[in-house]
């Protein structure tokens, strides 16, 4: 004859109880952490101006001015195979393609963008989006120059362009402390003039560049200066640099969103390609 234990079924119960309430608390707690992960890209997604419309929004778009200006776009694997001869026709003279990422990383549509630009007319250049949390800046510049990133005499090849922005990947700044990143962006730029003989293109932002290197202004003197703003001026330019070669001014133009404006004409252009 089963024994009955004083106590057991109050103590079954409990636990159940238990386990109701452990259930119920997972099933509250997922939907938030599920949509945190949702909320990261995939690595390699990341490209240029990402980071904009979110963290400095959108003001506006150029007025017209006396200043001459060349057009020019930039472009990634978001774009695919793309429509060169219309963006010439358009008056675009000058594009930037994206080759690298980290060291994890390279662009599938790269040869069709960086070659299908030149093949049009126009003057090309590749860029890299920098991670400075997964390895350090040489061995991103190295990276680089070896998938695409190199540069030749040619007059008609830009140096390569330094991506450095928000994370879209996790921390704005990459875990790095301001001088952290101003020692990682230093080791890039160093590494990537010993295998090319140029100084590479700097693309960021004033918001980020004050808030994750404290607004350094050392690489103003060799660094060409591509600033990121959507606004109707360009606003405010990092340290040390008084003027910007080039200034991303949109992510919703005709063809291709990201449209940017080279701060002279086209000889400018010319001449910055042949160094």
């Amino acid at each position: 004859m089963p024994v009955h234990r004083s106590g057991s079924a109050p103590r079954r119960r409990s636990a159940v109880t238990g386990i109701l309430l452990a259930a119920l608390s997972l099933l509250f707690t997922l939907p938030a952490h599920s949509a945190s992960a949702a909320d990261v890209p995939p690595r390699g997604s990341a490209h240029l101006g990402m980071g904009v419309l979110e963290h400095d929004g959108r003001h506006g778009t150029p007025v017209p001015g006396g200043a001459t200006q060349t057009e020019g776009v930039d472009v990634s694997s978001h774009q695919g195979n793309v429509a060169w001869s219309t963006l010439w026709n358009s008056g675009v003279r000058w594009a930037y393609a994206k080759a690298t990422e980290g060291t994890y990383y390279t662009n599938p549509y790269f040869a069709q963008q960086y070659n299908g630009s030149y093949n049009v007319g126009m003057i090309r250049g590749a860029y890299h989006f920098a991670t400075p949390d997964t390895t350090s800046g040489a061995a991103q510049a190295n990276y680089f120059v070896d998938h695409g990133g190199g540069w030749s005499r040619d007059g008609r090849t830009l140096p390569g362009a330094l991506d450095i922005e928000w994370n879209p990947y996790g921390a704005t700044c990459y875990g790095k402390t301001q001088s952290q990143m101003v020692t990682w962006i230093r080791d890039f730029l160093n590494t990537y003039k010993a295998r090319t003989g140029r100084d590479a293109v700097i693309y960021t932002a004033t918001s980020w560049w004050t808030q994750c290197t404290g607004d350094y202004g050392g690489f103003a003197a060799n660094n060409p200066l591509w600033i990121a703003r959507y606004a109707t001026a360009v606003g405010t330019l990092p340290a040390g640099w008084g003027y910007y070669t080039m200034w991303q001014y949109t992510s919703s133009g005709p063809t291709v969103g990201d449209h940017n404006r080279f701060n002279g004409a086209l000889d400018r252009v010319q001449a910055l390609a042949n160094g």
